[in-house]
């Protein structure tokens, strides 16, 4: 790995000044850990559990532990934990659908989601099967200046009539807005229930698990839904999602996952269970791992002259670093750098391509163990102005931090 005297130099100024936001993520991984380690001990959690089921898969105990042990631990009434999940949008169009019924409203309170969520709600594209095209209508609320969740604005479009679901997004995605937090989550849910509180709240939680010190459904969200190869895998889940929240709206995701009548009974595990399990076990400490590993490379870039949010000394409530490289040439030098960093397909180089679901070309770096897996150190970005790339990521901080400073070295050489 290449680095140079002005770019090592920076590193270690960036690492002194980020030791007092280390330490406040060290305090929140370890009330996480404690929260964990307490939902394993009540529900009592053996090895019994690791072992596998196939075909149907009926009375899965250790699948339907890790159910119990994951609703405490978001603060839920049920949760259904499936690799069956595609991906995280996958789980929480699940989670739509289980909320709501042709002749609804579905009205999103942060403005436009994330892109591939958009052409399951059927806002753009036409695919088959999406929302839009079972009936029901969309609108959204615009976020303040700033990029806040406008309360009253949201109150007073959940008080509309055949609103029945209100989508939160907790994560910027391929947006310029801050991250929500917990408490913030909250907020919109209070807003949302003062106005009706037959109305499910729905939330986005993909890359803000174990960010807070607790999860939506306790602040009063209805369901949460993510994906388990980021945040709740801890980076040994092999695939899958989840959804946590109230019974009647888990029960109608997973019939939606399945069938109606079938639900959440069925589902063969093929001897996964025991790395969701430890996935789970240890995603407070990875989930740790990667912000510190944002936090040191939005230091650094600063430190380099380029525009970084959060900045490094700001909040975090996600995962996710975004960086201002203001080219496309720069784009693909920092993507290389990552490439070249990481310890599978280290000898790739990233390329833009038109990816599913995407409005422009997309180019992504990611070396990981498991394909897609965005708790592992990984960038991607849309080839479009500002050229901001998205970092979320890393299993160790010290594998991070050199990927980080690859990137910085591979970007710096190339200006």
């Amino acid at each position: 790995m290449t680095d140079t005297s002005k770019t090592g130099a920076l590193a270690e100024r960036a690492e002194r000044d980020c030791a007092e936001r280390f330490a406040e993520i060290d305090a929140t991984a370890l009330e996480n850990t404690r929260r964990v380690l307490d939902a394993f001990r009540r529900h009592r959690v053996s090895e019994t559990h690791f072992a596998g089921t196939t075909g149907y898969g009926y009375g899965d105990r250790g699948r339907e532990t890790l159910d119990r042990v994951f609703a405490d631990i978001f603060g839920a009434e049920e949760a259904l934990v499936r690799t069956g999940f595609a991906n995280g949008t996958h789980a929480i169009t699940a989670a739509l659908f289980g909320a709501l019924k042709p002749g609804d409203k579905l009205l999103s309170a942060t403005g436009a989601p994330y892109d591939t969520l958009q052409t399951a709600i059927g806002i753009t594209g036409n695919a088959r099967g999406s929302l839009a095209e079972w009936g029901v209508d969309y609108r959204e609320t615009p976020l303040l200046p700033g990029g806040l969740p406008d309360l009253a604005a949201i109150a007073e479009a959940a008080g509309s009539p055949r609103v029945r679901a209100v989508l939160v997004q907790r994560s910027r995605g391929y947006g310029d807005r801050p991250a929500l937090s917990v408490e913030q989550t909250g907020a919109i849910a209070d807003a949302v229930h003062s106005a009706n509180p037959n109305i499910a709240v729905v939330v986005d939680n993909c890359y803000g698990e174990f960010c807070d010190a607790s999860e939506p459904c306790a602040a009063g969200a209805d369901i949460a839904a993510g994906s388990l190869i980021k945040n709740p895998g801890g980076g040994l889940a092999p695939a899958g999602g989840y959804v946590a929240g109230r019974a009647d709206l888990v029960d109608g995701a997973a019939s939606r996952l399945t069938s109606p009548g079938i639900g959440g009974e069925a589902g063969a595990t093929l001897g996964q269970n025991r790395l969701l399990f430890q996935g789970l076990f240890t995603a407070p400490h990875v989930t740790a791992q990667a912000l510190k590993t944002a936090v040191f490379a939005a230091r650094l870039f600063e430190l380099l002259g380029f525009s970084a949010s959060p900045r490094y000394d700001e909040p975090r409530h996600d995962i996710i670093q975004t960086l201002k490289l203001g080219s496309a040439e720069r784009l693909r030098a920092f993507c290389a750098g990552v490439q070249s960093a990481s310890p599978v397909d280290s000898f790739v180089t990233p390329e833009p391509w038109a990816m599913p679901g995407y409005s422009c070309d997309v180019i992504m770096a990611a070396g990981a163990f498991v394909s897609g897996a965005s708790i592992e150190l990984s960038a991607d970005a849309p080839l479009r102005e500002p050229y901001t790339v998205f970092l979320q990521g890393g299993l160790t901080y010290e594998a991070g931090k050199l990927g980080i400073i690859e990137a910085a070295t591979q970007l710096t050489s190339g200006s």
